[in-house]
């Protein structure tokens, strides 16, 4: 059985319905005007929130101008319920326009009624923020709500809270503060939208009808991934029903270890108080399952959070996987025979490779087909799968790791390199192939905004984040040594 070529390095949210009919769209002017638009049939436009800054206080120590937000790094509010922002651009303006290609979630048509009136944004300004918290310098409209502009007293989580408390006095419960990150010129800015733009409508056909649909045929993927007489002519399957049960022990190994990601990811997650979606596993029939998409129903309150509950997963995944890894190597092969393999399958990845070589020594020679326990090949598949939804790109968990170590202008730097070296293994590889599709369509993102994004991780979740990203690097990266003991030509 052949080990499955790794990709040089890459889990989450699942887009897979039409774009709807109606699309909240952000413009924005060459002149750096904010218009909030919404988009009809008729594209007309509705200016019902006016541009206030000609009465705004200006800090006379830091003055600002109108804030464009003008690139993908923006703060995009329209995404905060589970439907991320899909980018295009116009000839004669820069825009973000999005829509919600995710299953049950419709854009809310924002009318006067939900709109932010003129009365609350003066409460706003002149009661709820202050010098002691987010002293507002301009403001402009901003997704139905209002941008303001301005200068950060002390520490932001702590501004955050007193914000959040004054409102909640003020104007009870029907509006929502975040604390962004202006990609301008990285100075915070605080934004607040009615609640009601924050909801999803309900859908008509239940989630857990296409998660399980998604289910059964992974699940068969999974158990023709370990039957190697079918691997070779994916059509003969239909004749040789009966040798799928040969795949069994394999399938319920990989099954195990994406239950253990799916499964941590989700204790954290409620430690935290972030709800997740129904996982839909995504099935390969190069390794079995390329991982679960899982959306985040509710707004995380932090990066800190977020790095929690996306670095849990793999976190457990590889130490569960490399376990079973190391147990593998030190079981003598079933019946005597176990699985033939050749040794340049080793150098697909760094640390089997390398694990190889210190468990296995002078027997693993280049050119001499070695027996090994199936443990190897299942543990080794599970590696696989964690380590390519490590990769920084997207709403992968490594995409959402990278977002809350370094925030959103780093991250989809770094994600946009990620998929163009994906798009490059591609050429090569079909398992980078159809990864690098299903993220590019499915989980590019961007990430949700959310609840205040100024605040970094404490630095012991920071080095977890690294841990996993390392962790998924080694897996995917090639072992470039030789197994023999003659030194390389």
């Amino acid at each position: 059985m052949n080990i499955p070529a790794v990709l040089p390095c890459s889990f989450n949210r699942l887009q897979c319905s039409t774009p709807p009919a109606h699309l909240l769209r952000l413009v924005i002017r060459k002149k750096g005007r904010l218009v909030c638009r919404l988009s009809h049939d008729n594209n007309k436009e509705d200016d019902s929130v006016q541009d206030n800054n000609n009465n705004s206080h200006q800090d006379n120590d830091q003055p600002l101008e109108n804030t464009s937000l003008e690139n993908n790094d923006g703060p995009q509010l329209n995404g905060l319920t589970g439907f991320e922002p899909w980018l295009k651009q116009d000839d004669t303006d820069d825009q973000l326009a999005s829509e919600s290609p995710l299953p049950g979630v419709k854009p809310q048509q924002l009318d006067e009624s939900i709109r932010i009136p003129k009365e609350t944004v003066e409460i706003l300004r002149n009661q709820v923020f202050g010098f002691d918290t987010f002293f507002v310098t301009s403001q402009e409209p901003y997704e139905g709500g209002v941008l303001f502009k301005g200068n950060l007293r002390g520490q932001a989580a702590k501004t955050y809270e007193k914000v959040s408390k004054r409102m909640q006095e003020k104007l009870g419960d029907d509006y929502k503060f975040f604390l962004l990150i202006n990609p301008e010129d990285d100075k915070p800015v605080a934004v607040v939208v009615p609640r009601m733009t924050l909801q999803p409508e309900t859908t008509a056909v239940p989630e857990w009808f296409a998660a399980g649909a998604f289910g059964l045929v992974t699940v068969f993927t999974l158990f023709l991934r370990n039957v190697p007489a079918l691997q070779s002519n994916f059509l003969s399957v239909f004749d040789n029903l009966d040798l799928l049960k040969d795949g069994l022990p394999g399938a319920l190994m990989t099954a195990f270890l994406l239950g253990v990601h799916e499964v941590s990811h989700r204790l954290v997650a409620t430690e935290v108080g972030i709800k997740l979606s129904i996982p839909y596993f995504v099935p390969s029939w190069q390794i079995g399952c390329f991982g679960a998409i899982t959306r985040i129903l509710n707004v995380v309150p932090n990066r800190e959070d977020l790095l929690k509950v996306a670095a849990a997963g793999p976190l457990a995944g590889f130490c569960v996987g490399f376990i079973l890894l190391l147990s593998g190597f030190m079981l003598p092969p079933s019946d005597g025979i176990g699985i033939i393999v050749d040794p340049s399958v080793f150098h697909e990845s760094f640390l089997a490779g390398g694990i190889a070589k210190l468990y296995l020594g002078d027997v693993l020679q280049e050119g001499s087909p070695i027996s090994v326990h199936p443990l190897v090949i299942w543990a080794w598949a599970g590696l696989v799968i964690n380590a390519i939804n490590s990769i920084p790109a997207g709403e992968l968990d490594g995409g959402r790791i990278a977002f809350a170590m370094w925030g959103r202008k780093a991250s989809a730097r770094l994600s946009a390199l990620s998929i163009g070296l994906l798009g490059i293994c591609s050429l090569f590889n079909d398992v980078a192939f159809y990864w690098v599709v299903l993220i590019f369509f499915l989980q590019r993102g961007p990430i949700a905004p959310l609840s205040e994004e100024v605040t970094h991780p404490q630095n012991k979740y920071m080095a977890l984040g690294v841990v996993v990203l390392f962790l998924g690097l080694l897996v995917c990266l090639p072992y470039p040594f030789p197994f023999s003991n003659q030194p390389a030509l």
